[in-house]
């Protein structure tokens, strides 16, 4: 699945490498030559995962990470620090700033793709190409089709965003405010209710196989998806 990555990186040959790789994945990368730019690109939209550079101009990469820590809204954003630094306190140090993995240099591409991919994989599912089952309703992001007791079952493209979010987030309760941004993005601007409209129309979608007694209304507190629901049913 493509992703939004921002990266970080003051070395300008550095930088266009790890962009060339990522874009050739298939990623979309948006670039920084220190925090401060970072800070002012990361505001404007969250990136789905950030490649730091440990030695920036200014603000270290340690630093930046620490602040992204720290923030209600981007500290769940993975983070990968890359460093010439390869010693094992230098390392314990990345992953104590809040680092999920730590590469270094030099690296090859390849090796740079599997952690990130490895990272989403662990941190952020919804960006996996990997299908999804639950109650018997499975969801393949690879060929976007939605199937359960033999049919598929038809999904515009906001309802199956939403429900590869939910899927990929099972049990938990989620807020309106959350699933807008997790679903359509934290630059994008509409109405809370707005969600309660896709809700609607994707338990109708999911109607036909019962399915859509798996999404659950949690008063005052948002939606869940919990595979209980049909055995209670």
């Amino acid at each position: 699945m493509p992703a939004n990555i921002l990266v970080v990186e003051d070395e300008p040959a550095i930088q266009e490498l790890v962009a060339v790789n990522l874009e050739h994945a298939g990623h979309h990368v948006l670039r920084a030559r220190d925090a401060e730019q970072a800070t002012q690109l990361v505001r404007h939209a969250l990136p789905d995962l950030v490649l730091l550079d440990w030695m920036l101009p200014g603000q270290s990469g340690l630093a930046f990470a620490r602040q992204m820590r720290q923030d209600e809204r981007t500290k769940q954003v993975p983070i990968i620090i890359l460093t010439a630094r390869g010693e094992e306190h230098d390392k314990v140090a990345g992953l104590e700033a809040g680092a999920d993995d730590y590469v270094t240099k030099p690296f090859s591409p390849r090796e740079l793709i599997a952690r990130i991919r490895a990272v989403l994989r662990r941190r952020a599912p919804q960006l996996s190409d990997e299908p999804t089952e639950i109650g018997g309703l499975r969801l393949d992001p690879a060929t976007h089709r939605v199937a359960a007791k033999g049919r598929n079952l038809e999904l515009g493209p906001t309802e199956f965003r939403l429900l590869r979010f939910l899927m990929t987030h099972p049990e938990r309760v989620h807020s309106r405010s959350q699933l807008l941004d997790h679903v359509w993005g934290d630059h994008v601007f509409v109405e809370e209710r707005t969600v309660d409209v896709h809700i609607r129309r994707l338990r109708k979608a999911l109607e036909p196989t019962g399915h859509d007694r798996l999404i659950e209304t949690v008063r005052g507190s948002g939606y869940r998806l919990s595979a209980s629901a049909l055995a209670v049913a």
